[in-house]
């Protein structure tokens, strides 16, 4: 009787782990889909970080070429 709790107890604790491994499997892959995104949203920033720049030097060279154009 004392055996087949313990066989009992230790497929329950086998079962639980196994329930574990996939869930912690499952949490691995949900982070790297958030790194992945993250990393896909900093390319789109530093894209648009750089049209503005362009757009800003665009529009002081303007300027400047535009005042001594003036003179």
């Amino acid at each position: 009787m004392e055996n087949e709790e313990i066989v009992l107890l230790l497929r329950e604790i086998r079962d639980l782990q196994k329930l574990h491994v996939e869930n912690y499997k499952d949490a691995l892959k949900n982070q790297q889909a958030s790194i992945d995104l993250q990393s896909n949203a900093i390319a789109s920033q530093n894209r648009w970080r750089a049209i503005l720049l362009i757009f800003v030097l665009v529009a002081v060279v303007t300027t400047v070429w535009a005042s001594l154009a003036g003179r």
